[in-house]
């Protein structure tokens, strides 16, 4: 224990944090000895997002349900590093859990939930992460040193915004310099579009929009209004294109050394969390998207009027399928999932 405290006061001295947040860690480990287990969580997200409010609720019930066996120690904010940082993090042992868009680290198969309209809607996408189909993947990351006991989706559905002009067709993404993840899915996607992708953290973007380093970027209605993207951008264009995959991923280490009672429990609370993310993303999506209308020009492209970009992102199906990442019976399930009706989610 003394070991990770250790290393965790040298990560947060080498990405120059404040002396203030280091005495608070350094209390926080002198006081363990109450805790039979610590869980230190970060993701990249501003304390007030959504993803952040829902491991606040993490907290408060694992504490709460174990007595105090495991503590909760949360770091917001990218405070302690970027998504790809905390990925490894995790991996390693500094932290013991994470979400954010580096997913495929854990199972690559996770890229499936991020193809191009793969779900249609909120129901759709739910009852697709909370399948048995799901399970497995997340199952499938233990492979690969990760434990991953739920997974949600990503805040909602991906909206774009520019400052150059309107998104009514696939045609208005030539020669947008476009800020995409540094997720291949993401890439393929925006080049069947288009556009020509710039890959950059999201913690990067705002600059790079307000020197024109890029033209626009596309992100949850969430994200592009916690990053106050808004505010250097001209117009939001709303297909629900995509969302993506939310994991929990857990040092599977970590998540092993627990007795099985604090397995259980810590399963099971992990599962609320992400229904409970889910249910507040999906409440407060429409309100998101109202606050950045009245700051940028609006155009929502419905029905039809979408057939155009689903025909430019089929080559994207293929081009994962052909890596051997995924199969495209495997998409052909996913769907089947997402669309049976019979499932409530």
């Amino acid at each position: 224990m003394f070991n990770t405290c250790r290393a965790t006061l040298l990560l947060l001295l080498y990405k120059g944090i404040l002396f203030f947040s280091l005495a608070l860690l350094a209390v926080s480990c002198g006081k363990q000895e109450s805790a039979e287990f610590v869980f230190r969580y970060s993701n990249e997200q501003p304390k007030d997002a959504l993803r952040s409010q829902s491991m606040v609720f993490f907290k408060e019930q694992l504490e709460e349900r174990t007595n105090g066996r495991i503590k909760v120690e949360l770091f917001f904010g990218g405070v302690i590093g970027n998504e790809r940082e905390l990925m490894d993090f995790v991996l390693t042992g500094v932290l013991q859990g994470t979400r954010g868009g580096f997913f495929a680290d854990a199972n690559p198969k996770f890229i499936l939930f991020t193809l191009p309209f793969l779900v249609d809607d909120w129901d759709q996408a739910q009852r697709l992460v909370q399948s048995d189909f799901t399970r497995k993947i997340n199952e499938g990351a233990r492979e690969r040193g990760f434990h991953v006991p739920a997974t949600g989706i990503s805040q909602g559905f991906r909206a774009h915004t520019n400052s150059k002009r309107p998104i009514q067709h696939p045609d208005d993404f030539k020669g947008l310099k476009m800020r995409v993840p540094s997720q291949e899915v993401y890439v393929q996607t925006s080049k069947a579009f288009g556009a020509n992708p710039q890959e950059l953290p999201y913690g990067e973007v705002y600059q790079a929009l307000q020197t024109g380093v890029v033209d626009g970027q596309d992100n949850a209605p969430s994200n592009i209004w916690d990053y106050k993207i808004h505010e250097v951008s001209k117009y939001l264009t709303i297909t629900n294109y995509a969302t993506g995959p939310d994991p929990l991923m857990v040092n599977l280490e970590w998540y092993e050394s627990l007795p099985r009672d604090l397995r259980d429990i810590f399963d099971g609370v992990s599962r609320e969390t992400m229904e409970f993310s889910d249910r507040i993303n999906r409440e407060k999506e429409a309100e998101y998207i109202e606050k950045i209308s009245n700051k940028l020009e609006m155009n929502h492209v419905p029905g039809d009027d979408l057939i155009p970009f689903r025909d430019a992102v089929k080559p994207v199906y293929q081009y994962f399928a052909e890596k051997g990442i995924l199969t495209l019976d495997e998409i052909q399930k996913a769907r089947e999932v997402a669309t049976d009706k019979s499932i409530k989610p």
